[in-house]
């Protein structure tokens, strides 16, 4: 068994594939906060990938952890001279390992805040890219609007020169970058959030109103922020993954990423301080990101919360298994057909019908074993951004909705704790207790769960969406998951 790190790379088996190029030679040119599996899976293999090309080598990854977990990535990584393993899984069973060279550094923050400061107030940093999930741009789900009662954002609005947050720590880079006379860099969102890089434009900037207006106006007309779309399933590395390749490669790697085969990027061509010439690697440059997005977040990401509440409550346990159901392929090629594309316009290069087809195949896929308890972690940041609004748009323009209703239904039956088995359901969300307590009241109170106008709005006061919920809690409640998608696929 052959431990990572650069000295070893050429003492790695031969079906291992390491970096054809000098790692000494890379300097860093992005910083990257949130460096979890899908940015390792995605981002950093485009940038690995042009850097075997011998191009971009001017572009290497600094990573920054901001959250109290992050310490553990920044050892794993530390030990290994910030070298992964990415092993892409394919369905036949076919394991391809490549070792990752493009991050160079890994900065935990809240050891040393000035360091990450200092890093991106350094002129060579062009980019600074974001994978923070949903929930980490501190905004309301409703509103919209940044929450600057946030505990965390306060102080960094008090104590400016030791941030805490994502927001603190960029604009202070940001703000010292102007006061030395230094280019700003491209802001680049790769979160599965519609209008990611308006969304990180609207927050960043109204964290650095809050702060000075003058440094927000310097900010909002000098810095980029270009809208992505991004996929990739990358379940979370398992222990088994671990131990497979280490007995089936020789591979010794502390925090290895797993992924499945198809992987895009749609990336809207704006910014301010050059960037890698990522087309020649098969990302999307395009002028307009939003008919991609839309489509992968309604189709793709919305299909996720459509199996998963409903899957976990039948007593599956993964997205192959629940893709592998002929019951459950029929509802979500009929939610994605009916309800999810009449939503959609048309996207340049796509044929929806092959798209729709390619979900469920890579959905199916058994050797990913993505699990649908990470599908239905931090519902109350995906429900509203994913399926609510389109609820809404198909409210008001009278078209098909109540398999969308039937998975609101599904995740409010979901969030009571216990499957039909009587199995216990681990719920992982930020509100949690709240959600938990309000599922309790499901059954005498049934409209309980969609009254929460901080998650919902107003859409419990439409009838013809009440009307459908109710149905669906209903005879989830009385007859199951497996019948009521039998009852919604007619």
């Amino acid at each position: 068994m052959t431990r990572l790190n650069n000295d070893n790379l050429g003492e790695l088996a031969s079906e291992v594939a390491v970096p054809a190029y000098d790692r000494q030679a890379i300097t860093p040119g992005i910083i990257h906060f949130g460096v979890g599996g899908f940015h390792r899976a995605h981002q950093a293999i485009y940038l690995d990938e042009l850097m075997n090309r011998n191009e971009a080598l001017d572009w290497g990854i600094v990573g920054v952890g901001v959250m109290p977990g992050d310490r553990r990535m920044r050892q794993a990584l530390a030990a290994q001279d910030h070298l992964y393993t990415l092993v892409i899984k394919h369905p036949d069973g076919r394991r391809e390992p490549r070792v990752i060279g493009s991050m160079v550094d890994y900065l935990f923050a809240p050891d040393d805040p000035a360091a990450v400061v200092e890093r991106l107030a350094a002129p060579a940093i062009r980019i600074v890219s974001l994978t923070v999930t949903e929930g980490g741009y501190n905004f309301h789900p409703v509103s919209g609007e940044f929450d600057l009662d946030n505990p965390d954002i306060r102080h960094d609005l008090e104590h400016p020169e030791v941030p805490t947050t994502t927001f603190g720590l960029i604009v202070e880079g940001l703000a010292r970058r102007r006061e030395r006379g230094i280019a700003p860099f491209t802001l680049m969102s790769c979160d599965n959030i519609q209008g990611n890089g308006d969304v990180a434009k609207e927050t960043f900037t109204a964290f650095a109103r809050a702060r000075d207006p003058e440094l927000a106006a310097w900010i909002e007309g000098s810095v980029a922020f270009p809208n992505a779309m991004v996929d990739r399933i990358t379940p979370v590395t398992s222990e088994s993954d671990t131990a497979e390749l280490s007995e089936r490669f020789g591979v010794e790697d502390t925090w290895p990423v797993v992924c499945e085969p198809f992987t895009q990027w749609v990336l809207e061509d704006r910014f301010v301080a050059g960037r890698p010439p990522l087309e020649r690697v098969g990302v999307q440059l395009v002028d307009d990101v939003v008919p991609y997005e839309l489509m992968k977040l309604r189709l793709l990401n919305a299909s996720h919360q459509a199996m998963a509440y409903f899957g976990i409550l039948a007593g599956y346990r993964y997205a192959h298994e629940v893709c592998q159901d002929p019951l459950f392929v029929d509802f979500l090629l009929g939610y994605m057909r009916h309800e999810a594309s009449p939503t959609l316009a048309p996207v340049p290069g796509i044929d929806l019908e092959d798209y729709r087809r390619t979900l469920i195949t890579r959905f199916a896929n058994p050797e990913v074993k993505d699990t649908l308890e990470r599908l239905c972690a931090e519902s109350s940041d995906r429900i509203p951004k994913w399926l609510v609004p389109l609820i809404r748009e198909q409210v008001e323009h009278g078209g098909e909705m109540h398999r969308s209703a039937a998975v609101v239904a599904s995740w409010a039956r979901y969030a009571e704790g216990v499957d039909e088995h009587g199995e216990p359901i681990r719920v992982v969300d930020r509100l949690k207790d709240e959600l938990m307590s309000i599922a309790a009241e499901n059954r005498r109170r049934p409209t309980a769960f969609i009254e929460n106008r901080e998650l919902f709005g107003d859409l419990a006061d439409d009838a013809r969406f009440r009307e459908a919920y109710l149905e669906a809690l209903e005879s989830l409640h009385a007859r199951g998951a497996r019948a009521t998608l039998e009852t919604l696929a007619k």
